[in-house]
Formats: C-alpha cells, sequence, structure tokens
C-alpha cells in the first residue's frame, strides 16, 4: 500500500490545504501551491531522478504490534512511526511529526470519487462562526464550547451518493369547500365534495445520501443543504490536512432512502397543486422513480464532540456554508436566573401600572 505526503518542496513542512484560499498552503515558509501543481513537479523530478519517489509501503505484519479488528497499519515515511487507521480511512495525520498523508491505493483502487467539494473556510473560521453560533442561546452552558476543544475539531470529507431519477405517477385527493351564512334564525353551511386527480413527472437530480455507517443520518441530512455547483474534479491534494472515509454503504442499499426522499417531495409538490380547499386528503397515490442513476462524491464537513454533565453532543457543520446542527444543553443555573429576571422585570411593571391607576 503506497503512501502520499504532502509536503512543502521549499522547506519539507507539512503542506494543509488551505480552505480560506483554496490553495496548498505551507505554514512554515508560506509557499502556496495550486492543485495538481505538486503531481507536475513531481513527474518532472521523476523524469531525472526515478528514487525520489519513494513514498514508502504497506506493512500488515511488520510492525511487530496486533492488529486491532478492521484496522490497518501503516509506516510513515517521514519519520517511521507507525499509523493505525480504520478499514475505510483514506486520509489521515502521522500523530507524530504531524504529515500528511494519504493512502493513494485506497483512492485509486475503484474506490476514487468521482468529484469533491472542496472545505471553504479554516479552523479559524470555524471558530468564529461557533461563537457566532452561541452569542444567542442564553441557556447554554458558558463552558461548553471550550477554547481547548474547539482547537481540536477536525475537519472530515464525508462520502456522499448523490442520485438523479425522474418521478413520474398519479395522487387522488378528496377536497371539500365549505361557506357559512345567516339564513334567518339559522346558521347554514354548505359543504361541496371534490374528487381532484393529478398526474405528472418531475425531475431530480443530486439527491445527496450520505454513504457512511459512521455518521448519523438525521445529522447528515440536517447540515444540507449543500451548493453542488462547485464541485470540482476529485484531487487528493484537497484531502492533504483533512480526515477522509470512503463509503461503506453500497449505493443499492442507500437508493431506497434517497427514492423515499424524492417521493415524499414529489408528495407535497402534487398535493400543493390542490388549489384553495377547507380540507384536502390524499386518497391514493401512485408515483415512481426511473432512469435512476448515481455518482460518487466527498463533501466537508466539522464534527464536533462535547461533553456536558456525563453527556455527550455531537455536532456536523457544513464546511461549505457554516450551518451547525446538533443537540445543545441547558444549563440550570442560566436558566433560573434568566427566569428569576424575567419575573422581576414583569412583576416590576405590574407594580409600575398599579401605582399609576392609585395616583388617577
Amino acid at each position: 500500500m503506497a503512501l502520499r505526503e504532502y509536503k512543502c518542496p521549499n522547506c519539507g513542512a507539512p503542506l494543509p490545504f488551505n480552505a480560506d484560499l483554496q490553495v496548498l498552503k505551507c505554514e512554515n515558509c508560506g509557499s502556496e501551491f495550486e492543485i495538481g501543481a505538486l503531481e507536475a513537479l513531481e513527474l518532472a523530478d521523476e523524469q531525472g531522478d526515478s528514487e525520489k519517489l519513494d513514498w514508502g509501503g504497506y506493512y500488515p505484519d511488520s510492525s511487530g504490534y496486533d492488529r486491532l479488528e478492521n484496522t490497518v497499519v501503516y509506516n510513515c515515511v517521514s519519520c517511521g512511526a507507525v499509523i493505525e487507521t480504520d478499514e475505510n480511512t483514506v486520509a489521515t495525520q502521522c500523530p507524530y511529526c504531524n504529515n500528511n498523508v494519504v493512502m493513494t491505493e485506497r483512492v485509486a483502487a475503484g474506490l476514487k470519487p468521482d468529484a469533491i467539494l472542496p472545505f471553504r473556510f479554516n479552523n479559524k473560521g470555524l471558530q468564529e462562526r461557533i461563537r457566532d453560533f452561541q452569542k444567542d442561546k442564553k441557556l447554554l452552558p458558558k463552558s461548553f464550547f471550550a477554547e481547548s476543544m474547539l482547537s481540536k475539531v477536525q475537519g472530515m470529507y464525508v462520502p456522499f451518493w448523490l442520485y438523479n431519477a425522474d418521478v413520474e405517477g398519479f395522487m387522488t385527493m378528496d377536497a371539500v369547500r365549505s361557506q357559512s351564512y345567516r339564513s334567518g334564525d339559522y346558521q347554514v353551511t354548505d359543504t361541496d365534495h371534490f374528487l381532484l386527480e393529478r398526474s405528472g413527472s418531475m425531475r431530480f437530480s443530486d439527491v445527496p445520501v450520505d454513504a457512511s455507517s459512521k455518521m448519523d443520518n438525521d445529522l447528515m441530512d440536517s447540515v444540507e443543504p449543500y451548493d453542488l455547483k462547485d464541485l470540482r474534479p476529485f484531487d487528493m491534494s484537497y484531502l492533504s490536512g483533512f480526515v477522509a472515509d470512503r463509503y461503506d454503504i453500497s449505493p443499492e442499499d442507500e437508493r431506497k432512502r434517497a427514492e423515499n426522499r424524492m417521493l415524499n417531495t414529489a408528495r407535497g409538490r402534487f398535493r400543493s397543486t390542490s388549489g384553495a380547499y377547507s380540507g384536502v386528503n390524499v386518497r391514493a397515490s401512485d408515483l415512481r422513480t426511473r432512469n435512476v442513476t448515481v455518482r460518487y462524491v466527498m463533501l466537508p464537513v466539522y464534527l464536533l464532540n462535547c461533553s456536558f454533565n456525563g453527556k455527550k453532543y455531537r455536532f456536523a457543520i457544513n464546511g461549505q456554508t457554516g450551518k451547525i446542527v446538533g443537540e445543545l444543553p441547558t444549563s440550570r443555573e442560566r436558566m433560573w436566573h434568566y427566569g428569576l429576571t424575567t419575573f422581576l422585570c414583569v412583576a416590576g411593571a405590574i407594580a409600575a401600572l398599579g401605582f399609576l391607576s392609585f395616583l388617577f
């Protein structure tokens, strides 16, 4: 198994992808490289020195350590340390020398995505978004998003399947329209009943469904939407400095979930055409998908795990838009504080009104 490291050609320091500048930038000497530039440099060097691209190898049994179940062991070619990952990881960092490593054969051996959506902001921008997020959360414990924790947030490229399909079929609905009027001593209500029939087709493009069993589906659904117009042809340079997992759920297994999303949207659109009625109920529907196609992409997500009062909270942050989703705890102390403040304000207002009433 070949390892692919991204190191600065000028000083040898780690060379991560800078999401703010959309280039590979050395944090040591400040050198910047466009995506694909390093490969061009290495191709030129390879013609003069074929030994320069010896990136190391895959050593499943020579490390001297027992292998954990469902893990793969690599040797860092920079410092010789052991790198152990789960069997689905395609990019990681050496925990000792901090070099960014991509398992190139993992990506090339039938696992290469069709496209990738790059991160749009780095860890500093992420911390600013989290601070803005918690500003209006009055009942959130002050220490929940600790600075030391924010500095360790991990950016991850999550595997997604993007589905395209046509949805077509029909729907019948029972509708009623009522009107009331006064006739002498009586209140009269006239109710008309209608049978509505709708048929048609819709085209769905790039419906995302996460392809990793490690990711919570509700969390990944909530962190949408992504602007998929910014998808780029896949290049491993984008992975440098981030973690990336390959898919472990096949497109066949996830197809039903994608189709359900399309069908629910189609039912809602069909029902929205019913017009102005006082009540509409679906009697029957027959909507089906056709011409289903799929492609494999990686989308950017920052994952944040927090603990409070013995309970774990997990957050996902859209690496393109900055949208933050997750469950928040409530501080009992702050809840009592704001409750007491509100009570005193209301009591004060009532007392003031009573005093004014007494004067007049």
